[in-house]
């Protein structure tokens, strides 16, 4: 029996576990994988050939919705994969292994220790798409996760679950391990795909929508890496199951990343609708016994709520979005009172500036000006109109660009400004100094 957790491939929350322990149990095994019902799923759809219409009527029920921030519902977005293509026209399935937010450190955990666990949903998702070939594209610094993404691709090859005549049946899958430059912008799935084509990877315009026009222009369905690893155990469980463990609107279970502030920081994977004040709780509470000031709920690119409305937060899709912000991707930055805001806001800019791929002329040039006006107001150089200026140079952002990178950036200053302008006319009010960086 697969674990209740989606990513767990062992008994035991392997989350909390050191290198030390990883290693000796080497949970990204074929065999540790089969020791907990690895690939039964996909060997009873071969076995008793289930329409593939079945398979996505299941995830609806489900309700499991994109993990990779966007929320989307999964079954549905399946759904939109033509049935049926003329001639000799290919499908493809990709995974969005590209880890980059800022705040976010779970998909690689999962390609790290249970590499298994997302190929049998790879081939879940090939085999009810209609797909022949899928991508599993992660950022170019996860050599490790890259390496045992391939060593797990090459025992489930030689085990017969991937290639020609999959288990003596007729479906043929090909599976393939890929890696990006590293660039923030290929997180998006346009980008990824021209990544992965050999060209820039710069954002398509959309329409057309990849499960139209997707990679060489044909029908492509791409989902996050947590996502699709959660697919076996949905299958084996039973959507209800996997439903039950969340809310009306977001099944399941998410993982969330947590950083800053905290006694534990790490991977913690709990049902969504759970409290916050209880996920702070499983991270040992604050460090040092500090007063919570605010949290990043779901990566860096998410506004930041402040704590007290954040301790009466529910962790769902709707829950955080009542609360001022949005999920995301589950990267939790949790700040005390210590914490200068100005100086967060300030790093994140200059984190986007950097990042930009400059196709769309209001991010290129806006993500510089944020910065430059982040830099002037922490160093007490601006005047407080340089405030609502700051405010109105990231709306003039948002909105107008190809991809939603123009958000990332505008999100979190709206975020900073509506909560935390005090401290923003607190530098401006002390006068120029130096900022140590």
């Amino acid at each position: 029996m697969l674990n209740e957790v989606c990513y767990r491939v062992m008994p035991k929350d392997i989350s909390s576990w050191d290198d030390e322990t990883l290693s000796k149990e080497k949970t990204w095994t074929l065999e540790a994988y089969r020791a907990v019902g690895g690939y039964q799923v996909w060997e009873k759809i071969i076995r008793e050939k289930t329409p593939p219409m079945d398979i996505i009527a299941q995830l609806k029920q489900s309700v499991l919705r994109g993990r990779g921030g966007a929320g989307f519902p999964t079954g549905l977005k399946w759904s939109f994969m033509p049935p049926q293509l003329p001639g000799k026209g290919e499908k493809y399935v990709l995974c969005n292994s590209d880890e980059s937010e800022p705040g976010t450190c779970k998909d690689r955990f999962i390609l790290s220790n249970n590499p298994h666990q997302l190929l049998e949903g790879m081939l879940i998702a090939c085999y009810a798409m209609g797909a022949k070939v899928g991508y599993n594209l992660m950022r170019g610094e996860f050599w490790l996760p890259f390496n045992r993404c391939e060593e797990a691709l090459r025992e489930a090859t030689e085990a017969g679950y991937v290639g020609a005549n999959i288990l003596g049946s007729d479906v043929s899958i090909a599976l393939h391990n890929a890696a990006t430059l590293g660039a923030y912008i290929c997180g998006e799935e346009t980008a990824l795909m021209n990544a992965l084509e050999g060209k820039r990877p710069n954002p398509r315009f959309k329409p057309p929508f990849p499960a139209n026009f997707g990679l060489w222009g044909q029908p492509t369905t791409i989902n996050n890496t947590e996502t699709i690893a959660s697919v076996p155990v949905i299958l084996q469980r039973g959507a209800d199951w996997f439903a039950g463990a969340g809310t009306e609107k977001s099944g399941g279970t998410k993982i969330f990343c947590v950083s800053g502030h905290v006694n534990k920081p790490g991977n913690y994977e709990i049902a969504l609708g759970t409290p916050f004040s209880e996920l702070l709780e499983m991270a040992g509470g604050m460090r040092n016994g500090a007063k919570l000031k605010a949290v990043i709920p779901g990566g860096s690119s998410m506004p930041v709520i402040p704590g007290d409305v954040m301790m009466k937060t529910n962790l769902d899709y709707e829950g955080v979005m009542q609360s001022g912000s949005m999920l995301g991707s589950g990267g939790m930055i949790i700040m005390d009172e210590s914490t200068c805001m100005v100086a967060v806001a300030r790093r994140l800019s200059r984190f986007y500036m950097h990042e930009s791929c400059g196709q769309c002329t209001p991010c290129r040039e806006g993500s510089g000006w944020v910065y430059r006006l982040m830099c002037a107001i922490e160093e007490g150089r601006a005047e407080m109109s340089d405030i609502d200026r700051l405010r109105r140079v990231a709306k003039q952002i948002e909105g107008r660009t190809i991809c939603v990178f123009g958000e990332a950036i505008a999100w979190p200053v709206e975020g900073f400004l509506k909560h935390f302008r005090h401290e923003f006319e607190a530098c401006i009010k002390q006068g120029p100094r130096t900022v140590k960086r």
